[in-house]
């Protein structure tokens, strides 16, 4: 290889991102387990020594992926509420929107994510869907707080929510459901989420 080709990862504009976009693209289109560094070098004109200067290994490549998914839910997520009135239906039904269409649009990455935050030692991907859900937490609270949702345990209350949602991404990702049936399946979960979690008159 000549001394131009090994000079190029040092003149690249951001290697760290281009890397991260590419890994992206890749886990889209063939999963995690096509994934491999030397491949992704070689997809932006790096050297195939290059990636080990931000990936020590393609694991670390997978937890920087994960930990993007994660911030890039909280955007997602941060972005619909943003655009919602300050009404709990509305902001529930923003998220729940938000979230459900990226769990779809997503799906490999979304996977990547729950199975990264799982694995020993994974304390920064754990950090980084601190953010999402913590978000989700405090719109149950909210809920609450307006006489939405019943008093309780706002945990165990989120947990149903997000089980729901989970539900109708995996049926969607599994081709058990239509996408273009997403909004019409996420209308009725927020409709029978409010009538059954409201406070008992």
């Amino acid at each position: 290889m000549s001394d131009a080709a090994e000079e190029r990862p040092y003149h690249h504009g951001n290697l760290r991102a281009a890397l991260l976009e590419a890994a992206g693209r890749g886990l889209r289109e063939r999963g995690a387990d096509q994934l491999s560094l030397r491949d992704l070098a070689r997809e932006v004109g790096v050297s195939h020594a290059a990636p080990r200067r931000h990936f020590p290994d393609r694991q670390a490549l997978l937890d920087a992926l994960a930990e993007t998914g994660f911030a890039q839910l909280d955007s997602a997520l941060r972005a619909a509420l943003a655009g919602a009135d300050d009404a709990f239906p509305s902001r529930a039904r923003a998220a729940m929107t938000a979230y459900t269409r990226f769990a779809t649009e997503n799906a490999a990455l979304l996977e990547l994510m729950y199975t990264s935050k799982h694995r020993p030692g994974a304390t920064q991907i754990v950090e980084a869907a601190e953010a999402p859900f913590g978000l989700m937490g405090e719109l149950i609270i909210q809920g609450q707080e307006q006489g939405a949702l019943q008093a309780g345990d706002p945990e165990r209350i989120g947990i149903v929510l997000f089980a729901t949602l989970q539900g109708i991404a995996s049926l969607i990702n599994g081709n058990f459901v239509k996408p273009e049936l997403l909004d019409a399946l996420v209308e009725t979960a927020v409709e029978q989420f409010l009538r059954g979690a409201r406070p008992h008159s």
